[in-house]
């Protein structure tokens, strides 16, 4: 494996994760703990149905379904990723974590995933690998946007010199954007 991370905080807090070795880009625990402060603030996470977009470890859905989400759907095309974020779903929905939460991870590709996907959304999360075009990621805003709950909250990390994501031709509303050193989270939503 490329290295472990961790989930932060809530029921399943401490459990360590496993990284895939190559091919994904982990968000760090200081970007997470940011990220999750803020959503914790904006009552994002309580109850919620978590879309992990582009999954890889399933750091980020199981972070949420960690601190209350509901449920968790991961989404990963690479097969030795989304067999890592299986490991990881194992660890964290096990008795005596977040055992009331329901995760399933997804071997597909993004586009495919959400054209048989059934909503709503209360929270997604889109980390794309680096070589998914900006008209790719827009194209992917705009077959998620019918898959969400109207007071949804979408969020897209991408590196700091990436375009702020097409929201207004997705259909949706830019909310705020937050760079964390070479990193920056668009929120969005309907």
């Amino acid at each position: 494996m490329g290295g472990v991370t961790r989930i932060i905080s809530g029921r399943a807090g401490g459990i360590t994760l496993d990284v895939p070795g190559s091919g994904t880009r982990p968000t760090s625990d200081r970007v997470r703990e940011s990220l999750f402060g803020s959503l914790e603030s904006a009552d994002a996470l309580d109850g919620a149905r978590v879309l992990d977009l582009y999954a890889g470890s399933g750091a980020l859905g199981l972070e949420a379904v960690s601190r209350g989400a509901a449920s968790a759907d991961l989404v990963e095309r690479d097969a030795a990723a989304a067999d890592v974020a299986r490991r990881n779903a194992r660890k964290v929905t096990a008795p005596g974590a977040a055992a009331s939460a329901s995760v399933s991870v997804h071997r597909a590709a993004v586009a495919a995933f959400l054209r048989t996907a059934r909503g709503p959304y209360d929270l997604v999360f889109l980390d794309p690998p680096y070589d998914v075009t900006d008209a790719a990621l827009d194209e992917v805003l705009a077959a998620l946007a019918p898959l969400l709950s109207p007071d949804a909250v979408v969020v897209v990390e991408r590196g700091r010199r990436s375009p702020r994501p097409d929201w207004e031709a997705a259909g949706l509303r830019a909310e705020r954007d937050r760079s964390y050193g070479d990193t920056t989270m668009w929120w969005g939503g309907p």
